[in-house]
């Protein structure tokens, strides 16, 4: 499809530029291949500040987790497991007895013992790919260029320009993976624990359970991981080249611009993962950054239509290739893919 396309415009770029209206006459040699300079009191009305959006297209991304990652979806320490708590209540429970206790299912009863999990972590059997795409993502297109010369049929100047590119994808795929986790038993010291799912308030009054009484013990077993990972990232970047532009009418002209650009790169990477070790889930989140830079090139054409002395509307497609920004920290990672962007423009011109 992005071949398709290419030879698409540049057909059709070739096409206009056969048909395009000669240039002005200067010093009676209007197809001299030497450069003549534009006098300054010329109405050269493609001079321009362009200010408008863009839709950009083909625009993807990867991601790649591998190794062991841990579960931050419980704090034992403050007495929450990932199916229950137990924690002091506002008595500080000092006599060994708490009421800010619960659990959620009716199997983690056991007589007089309360069973709770926690998933510590888990480890990937080999890396686990993922890709994504960004779809259509609008962004902010300015740029300033001139006209010095007139060349052949056309005139040649400069622009620069910049674009504001917010990008955003995000993977959803559901692996398999070896989970860690450990199981505390409480002996509660209480023959009446209720047998449905209970959640006890901090009060210091109503059931009351030991919280310092208890057993532990760990395995490692499979389970599934299902969630979300995403990169949300924002590119400035930064073009500068020579342009051509050719007449093709009285208020109409075609553009044409290639050269260097770079780009900065804003990026963060974040998940929001649950663990599921049978019917035991746990939440896992968290995310990092990075900021790089990145190089390459564009070209450009674009097509001014001239409304009035004051201002103008343009039309444009640019295709934008930089190296790829690659974002990782603690065995996961991902890639975006900015090799070939297809940019489509529209907004205002303001000549002078």
């Amino acid at each position: 499809m992005t071949r398709l396309f290419k030879g698409c415009l540049l057909v059709a770029l070739v096409s206009l530029a056969l048909a395009a209206k000669a240039q002005p006459d200067v010093d009676g040699h209007p197809d001299s291949y030497k450069f003549y300079l534009i006098p300054p009191d010329t109405d050269d009305w493609t001079r321009h500040f362009h200010v408008g959006g863009f839709a950009a297209f083909n625009i993807k991304g990867s991601f790649k987790m591998d190794g062991n990652f841990n579960s931050s979806g419980n704090d034992v320490a403050k007495g929450i497991f990932d199916n229950g708590y137990v924690r002091p209540d506002k008595t500080g429970s000092s006599d060994g007895l708490t009421s800010f206790w619960g659990y959620n299912s009716q199997t983690q009863v056991s007589g007089q013992d309360l069973i709770l999990s926690a998933t510590t972590g888990y480890k990937t059997d080999g890396p686990v790919h993922g890709n994504a795409d960004a779809g259509v993502s609008p962004g902010f297109d300015m740029s300033y260029g001139a006209n010095y010369w007139y060349w052949k049929h056309a005139r040649v100047g400069w622009e620069l320009g910049f674009n504001l590119l917010p990008i955003s994808i995000k993977n959803t795929q559901k692996f398999t993976v070896n989970a860690n986790q450990s199981t505390y038993t409480f002996h509660t010291g209480n023959a009446f624990l209720p047998t449905e799912p209970y959640q006890g308030g901090d009060s210091g009054s109503g059931i009351l359970i030991r919280d310092n009484n208890f057993n532990v013990s760990s395995n490692s077993s499979s389970a599934s991981v299902t969630g979300t990972h995403s990169l949300d990232a924002i590119v400035y970047s930064v073009r500068l080249g020579p342009t051509f532009d050719w007449d093709l009418g009285s208020h109409v002209d075609m553009q044409l611009g290639a050269g260097p650009v770079v780009g900065v790169v804003d990026g963060e990477y974040s998940f929001d993962e649950t663990v599921t070790v049978g019917d035991v889930a746990s939440h896992n989140r968290g995310s990092f950054s990075s900021v790089g830079v990145q190089y390459g090139g564009y070209a450009n054409a674009t097509f001014n239509v001239h409304i009035n002395q004051s201002v103008d509307f343009y039309l444009g497609a640019q295709y934008v290739m930089m190296n790829n920004y690659n974002i990782s920290s603690g065995g996961r990672s991902a890639n975006l893919d900015l090799g070939g962007q297809i940019l489509v423009s529209a907004g205002i011109n303001w000549p002078f």
